[in-house]
């Protein structure tokens, strides 16, 4: 299995501004400065590509800015025109771009997209996912709201978008599925778990040939309640990978944005650590950090990962549009 973020960040897109540019050009800048001063100044492509690997992430990537969507390849053979998407904010865009350049229009492709809920910032890229427009394809929407399909067509109504959702010429269905049942799709057994959230969103379980991902975001914790935590335990146990909101610092999700439905990186390593898991990845960025902010985050992630580790090593990273994660 691999796993494909097309876009992590929470509530809203965001771009990167010229402010930014010109601040990651200018401490690159200095950096090469101080090396030329000892004579270490990259002198040829191999040297220069080293050069900028050691500028770190954040000076020399960005996080990117799209809303929510994640690819999960299954590395299923027998289903290979089946596509795993989890939710279709604007990341999906990008990835229907993909989609198109591999596949074209003449070669129809099922796209199977797990919804954690129908809040506008991980529907916002369906009206712009090309392969809706395209006969032939299928497309089908999971999701465990009643709610589901008028989600997806109110936003394409008038006055709110140009193309009615009756005009999209791919085969579009809605599946509503039960909170906590589950279904094999596409050779892969996936499971839900109703999270807290306002008006309720889930998670999703994936699980194929002894691997597993989970994909939890937009769901608030709260350590205290023993027999709620003890389900996220369970959801979470020895997964490969757990995909999880870490919107909020800790201070901030049991302050002042209590109730607002998003979760920490310290309930994220606690919860990862009771379960087992082997890989926390952490999602849903909040859009008013920089990349600056999202690396020092993840730094203090690691290092209250390390000093509360009682077993085997949790993995820590922060998702980035176009990280690949092979399990």
């Amino acid at each position: 299995m691999k796993v494909r973020f097309w876009g992590t960040r929470g509530s809203i897109p965001v771009s990167i501004t010229a402010k930014d540019v010109r601040a990651k050009i200018g401490a690159a800048l200095r950096v090469a400065r101080d090396r030329a001063a000892t004579g270490e100044f990259p002198g040829n492509d191999v040297e220069i590509e080293r050069f900028i690997d050691d500028l770190g992430f954040s000076v020399s990537g960005t996080y990117g800015g799209h809303s929510s969507c994640v690819e999960i390849e299954t590395g299923n053979e027998d289903a290979a025109n089946e596509h795993l998407l989890c939710d279709m904010g604007s990341g999906v865009r990008a990835y229907g771009q993909r989609m198109m350049e591999r596949y074209g229009p003449t070669r129809p492709q099922t796209y199977h997209v797990f919804m954690s809920h129908v809040h506008w910032d991980h529907i916002m890229g369906f009206p712009f996912f090309t392969p809706v427009y395209i006969p032939g394809n299928r497309i089908v929407i999971h999701g465990c709201h009643a709610e589901l399909e008028f989600a997806f067509k109110r936003q394409q109504a008038a006055p709110s978008f140009p193309v009615d959702f009756s005009l999209l010429a791919s085969n579009i269905e809605f599946d509503v599925i039960a909170p906590g049942e589950t279904r094999s799709v596409a050779g892969i057994t996936v499971r839900n778990l109703k999270q807290h959230h306002s008006g309720d969103s889930y998670g999703w379980r994936f699980e194929r040939a002894g691997k597993s991902v989970v994909y939890s975001t937009d769901s608030e914790h709260r350590l205290e309640n023993a027999e709620e935590t003890q389900l996220f335990v369970d959801f979470f146990h020895n997964a490969d990978l757990v995909i999880f909101d870490a919107m909020y610092s800790l201070a901030d999700a049991v302050s002042v944005k209590a109730d607002w439905g998003h979760s920490s990186n310290i309930f994220g390593v606690e919860l990862c650590q009771m379960a087992g898991a082997r890989r926390l990845c952490m999602f849903h960025h909040e859009p008013a950090y920089d990349d600056s902010r999202i690396d020092s985050v993840l730094a203090e992630t690691r290092r209250f990962e390390e000093i509360t580790r009682e077993a085997s090593a949790l993995e820590v990273l922060s998702a980035w549009d176009g990280l690949e994660i092979v399990l």
